[in-house]
Order: structure tokens, then sequence, then C-alpha cells
């Protein structure tokens, strides 16, 4: 077995998708039903004895530093290039902590900490089995290994989210691809993802952390985050949001 050591919480990006609501505000750190998006995430760490927090912050970055009042241990990275490249950016900002670190995105609502568990077997996501249609990636398994992944998603299949552990030999090999990658200016059009899902799948051998869908929520958009806090409805039908919508 594997342990985590240390967290890299991705949050340097803009949240375009929530406008006007993001426009003072980072992602993470809006206030759903009384508590910040990133409080759900960093007490989940907690609660699986995780304290050595690394967050990759750009825009709104001064915004994060409220969480000083709240938290001790963290550690702001700054993602210069978050207005200008995709999360494959945080991740090479963030190259020095990938070995034995747990991965997640920063605008994702953690309703069971046990899918944060620090123990692990195979580097790889936590994912949850779907027997419907899904557009989001979806993995396939045999014998506990990911033996392939579908970008445009399918049926009957492991829906992959974006919480991934990583131990030290494949930290060190995904530093080494984060940087080949960047080096080669495809940062602009690359997940980070990608790079080890299908640019240099072959040399990871990777499993799943299963885990229920109720277990975590991803806001992608201002529709969703309405149906959680009905608070957020006034925001609907703005002229950032209808721009928003024609993008």
């Amino acid at each position: 077995m594997h342990r985590v050591q240390r967290a890299i919480i991705m949050a340097a990006g803009t949240g375009k998708r929530l406008r006007p609501i993001t426009a003072d505000v980072p992602k993470p750190l809006i206030s759903i039903n009384g508590r910040r998006i990133i409080d759900t995430i960093i007490q989940g760490l907690h609660d699986n004895n995780i304290y050595d927090i690394y967050i990759v912050v750009g825009y709104l970055k001064e915004k994060f530093q409220e969480l000083k009042k709240d938290y001790s241990g963290l550690h702001f990275i700054d993602n210069p290039y978050y207005d200008c490249a995709n999360n494959i950016s945080s991740l090479y900002v963030a190259r020095d902590f990938i070995e034995n670190a747990i991965i997640l995105d920063g605008d994702q609502i953690i309703y069971n900490s046990d899918i944060l568990k620090p123990d692990f077997e195979k580097s790889g996501y936590n994912a949850v089995w779907t027997d419907g249609l899904t557009k989001e990636w979806l993995l396939q398994v045999q014998n506990g290994r990911v033996v392939s992944c579908s970008r445009n998603g399918g049926k009957k299949g492991w829906q992959l989210y974006s919480i991934s552990r990583w131990t030290s030999n494949d930290g060190k090999r995904l530093r080494k691809h984060i940087v080949v990658a960047f080096n080669n200016n495809l940062l602009h059009n690359l997940y980070w993802d990608d790079v080890v899902m299908f640019c240099y799948f072959e040399q990871y051998d990777l499993g799943i952390m299963p885990m229920n869908i109720d277990d975590v929520k991803e806001i992608d958009n201002l529709c969703e985050l309405v149906e959680i806090d009905a608070h957020y409805e006034k925001y609907l039908g703005t002229k950032l949001h209808k721009m928003e919508k024609l993008d």
C-alpha cells in the first residue's frame, strides 16, 4: 500500500461558466448553503490526516489569503499562466509536489470525506460506475487495472472524477511528462489528465478508487449551482450569464 503525504488543490481557473458570481469571487470560494466549496475539500483532507496542502491560485489569487484565518499548513503556488493555458499549467507550477500526492480540482463539493482516504494500492482516479450514457471521460477496468479511457464518454464504465493519487514513482514520471508537454508548448490545449490518459498511457499502471455518485458534486454551470442553493437563482438571466451561454 502507498500513502498520501500531501494534497494539491487546483484553484487557478476563472470559473467562466459561473459568471456573474465569479466576477468578484473565485469559484472555489463560492459559498453554497453557508459553506465555501473549498472548505469541504480542506476539511475532507483534514479528516484523513492530510494537512500538507498546496493550493494553486491564479484568478483573483489575493482572495484566497482569507483561508489563512481558518487553516494552518496551507501553501499557495502562483500560476501566472492561468488565463492563457489549460490546467496543465497548474500542475506544471506544482510539479515538485506530485509524488505521494492526492490532486483535486478546487470546485468540487465533497460530501463524504472517506473518498479522500490516504491509503491506496495504485496511482489513479476516483471513479463512479455508470450503466447509462455519459459524456464525461469513461474508464474501462479489468482485474483492477484501467485498460482504456474514452474522452467522449459512453455507457457501462467508470466515470472519471478529478480526484487522483500518485505514488512516488508515478509522481516522478508524471512530473517529467508534464515538463515535456509544457516545454513543447502543448499547455494551451491540454488538460493535465490528457498527459496520463492519452499521451503516455502505456507508461502508467493505473487503478481506480470507487465511490458513489452522491459522494461528490462538480458544479459546472449556474443552473447546477441553483439546483443546490436557490439563493443564486437571482443571477439567472443576467447579462453576464446570457453572454456565457453564447460562448
